[in-house]
């Protein structure tokens, strides 16, 4: 008998591929989300404690983020030392292996339909970690949403995936690892979608939000059920604040123009030696851990005592300050570090700031320090990403307070439009993928193909057939009543014609030899006959019908044969695909 294992392998799987195919596999979908997040939650366990306990254990004074504490002289030296290895071992890897974080997300997204390599994966792992540990100014928001995304990736390779399911993978990593490091299922659903994905769909909200709270889930087992911030009740006092609320949105907006405009400019020496912009990244992050030392790291314990109302002026202005520039100044001269953190850090210390002027200002009508905080935590995620509603949804989750949702709706916006509007500015993943000579098509058509694969359209009625036959073996062909013949050449298919084409010519064949009274041929060439044949090219099986589209123009062919690795050097054919199904399908499915 057959093992349970090999009943599962020969027919429970391929009808699970097959159903991905489609864009309506929804409880296919679902379950890839559930391991998604399992997956992912256990993986952003791994990457947080690879960061907390070196750190738990080094640095003096408690927990894992007291760098002030340090003396002058390790605060100068760490930083430096841990860019110049991050450098010697960015420089030993090829170009490809370099590419980390979000950016490079959106980029194999966009490019290698989502394909990531376990690699990358480990890359962004020791990089990541190595920033954070050695003082640089860095979140691991960033590196968390990579390691999330690569994961998914390669469980949807190693499960040999359509290419369509394996970009929701992509959308379910992203999402889990903001619900696995914030403890915010919710906003990292819209991260996802808002962020990376740059689309929202039916389909993928259900699997997407199982990997959010399966993640969260799996953290929560560990660290417990509090967001990432205690925060205090916040509200806002007094409508009168409105205006102040709205200033403080320009500035943050400006803020965030300026920040992009940093990484911007920093970029365009991308071309200097990876080496060489580490060193240089690191040797400027010097004077900022000697001066303002809480910059370096993640930052998250400064954010909690700006929360608090536990910070000056004067430090909140220089720290948000000198945060903006030291991270703009790394992350564009390419060192490997998330940016989300840093925004949080900049939002609040800014935030924080004006909340204390406003108090002055407005002392009976101004509300705490920590509510502007929490109110520039967003302004600035959202307006540095262009994504509002997943800052807002940030917003909400970590307050766990619904009064500060309307002034947080109307600084973010206020913020994001600032940055967009009166200052052009695209995203910073966007404004990133553009300096390295790269683009993210993201219109309606093109996501409406990258949602579907080969397998959901094909025709699977054909017949592989040889190009010489007999009048039997013809025949014989002709029983099973395929619809389309694919002609074998010697280094495989080269023609694609209608069956009926050859049902005709064997039909008018027997009627003339009868008519005449001669004899039948003894074989008949398939590609000599009067036939509506078809030049064709391969389309692996996994491959979105967008992949589709770029092979027919690539290819000049009238037709694809799909076909998928079965064994080392055998390919299986399992249907045909002409150009005219794809763009009745798109018509179909717009109606």
């Amino acid at each position: 008998m057959r093992s349970i294992r090999q009943q599962i392998t020969e027919n429970l799987i391929p009808v699970f591929r097959r159903k991905l195919s489609g864009v309506d596999a929804l409880p296919q979908l679902a379950v890839l989300g559930l391991l998604s997040g399992i997956v992912t939650g256990g993986v952003i366990l791994l990457f947080r404690l690879a960061i907390e306990w070196p750190l738990e254990h080094f640095l003096p004074g408690q927990g894992s983020e007291s760098f002030e504490e340090l003396d002058l002289l390790t605060r100068g030296l760490l930083p430096l030392a841990g860019a110049l290895g991050l450098g010697l071992l960015l420089h030993k890897l090829a170009l490809h292996d370099r590419k980390v974080g979000i950016v490079h997300i959106m980029e194999r997204l966009n490019y290698h339909q989502g394909y990531i390599s376990f690699r990358s994966a480990m890359v962004q792992f020791v990089s990541g970690v190595t920033t954070v540990i050695t003082g640089q100014s860095a979140g691991r928001e960033g590196p968390a949403v990579h390691l999330g995304a690569a994961f998914s990736s390669l469980l949807g390779q190693w499960m040999r995936l359509p290419n369509n399911s394996i970009r929701t993978l992509i959308a379910c990593g992203c999402a889990a690892a903001i619900s696995a490091s914030f403890n915010t299922p919710i906003s990292g659903v819209i991260f996802a979608m808002e962020v990376v994905m740059m689309e929202y769909t039916i389909a993928g909200f259900t699997p997407i939000i199982l990997a959010a709270v399966s993640a969260a889930i799996v953290t929560q087992a560990v660290y417990g059920t509090e967001p990432a911030f205690s925060v205090p009740a916040l509200t806002m006092n007094s409508l009168l604040e409105i205006p102040w609320i709205l200033a403080i949105a320009v500035i943050i907006g400006i803020a965030a123009a300026g920040f992009i405009q940093l990484v911007d400019s920093m970029g365009r020496y991308h071309h200097r030696p990876v080496l060489l912009r580490i060193a240089v990244a690191g040797l400027l992050m010097v004077p900022f851990a000697l001066v303002i030392p809480e910059t370096m790291g993640i930052g998250y314990d400064t954010v909690s005592e700006t929360i608090h109302g536990e910070l000056g002026f004067w430090l909140l202005i220089g720290a948000g300050s000198a945060k903006l520039i030291i991270t703009g100044l790394s992350i564009g001269l390419g060192m490997p570090s998330g940016v989300i953190g840093p925004t949080i850090f900049m939002g609040a210390t800014l935030g924080g700031a004006m909340g204390l002027i406003g108090a002055q200002m407005f002392p009976d009508i101004a509300s705490s320090v920590g509510f502007y905080a929490m109110l520039g935590m967003g302004a600035m995620m959202g307006a540095v990403l262009q994504a509002p509603l997943a800052a807002l949804m940030a917003l909400m989750e970590l307050t766990r307070n619904p009064n500060i949702i309307l002034p947080g709706m109307l600084m973010i916006t206020t913020a994001s439009l600032v940055t967009s509007e009166a200052f052009g500015k695209k995203s910073l993943f966007l404004t990133i993928l553009k300096s390295q000579g790269l683009s993210y098509q993201n219109s309606p058509v093109i996501q409406a193909l990258r949602r579907v694969s080969v397998g959901a359209i094909m025709e699977r009625n054909i017949l592989r057939t040889e190009r010489a036959l007999t009048l039997e073996e013809a025949k014989k062909a002709l029983k099973s009543e395929p619809k389309w013949l694919l002609v074998e050449g010697s280094n495989g298919p080269t023609a694609l014609l209608p069956a009926v084409d050859l049902a005709r010519f064997l039909e008018d064949t027997e009627k003339q030899a009868a008519e005449e009274g001669t004899e039948l041929p003894e074989s008949i060439d398939l590609m000599e006959i009067p036939a509506n044949r078809r030049d064709v090219a391969p389309v692996q099986y996994q491959a979105t019908l967008e992949e589709a589209l770029h092979q027919f123009d690539s290819t000049q062919a009238e037709a694809l044969y799909v076909q998928r690795h079965v064994a080392p050097m055998i390919q299986r054919v399992y249907g045909v695909v002409l150009q005219t199904d794809i763009e009745s399908y798109y018509q179909y499915r717009r109606s």
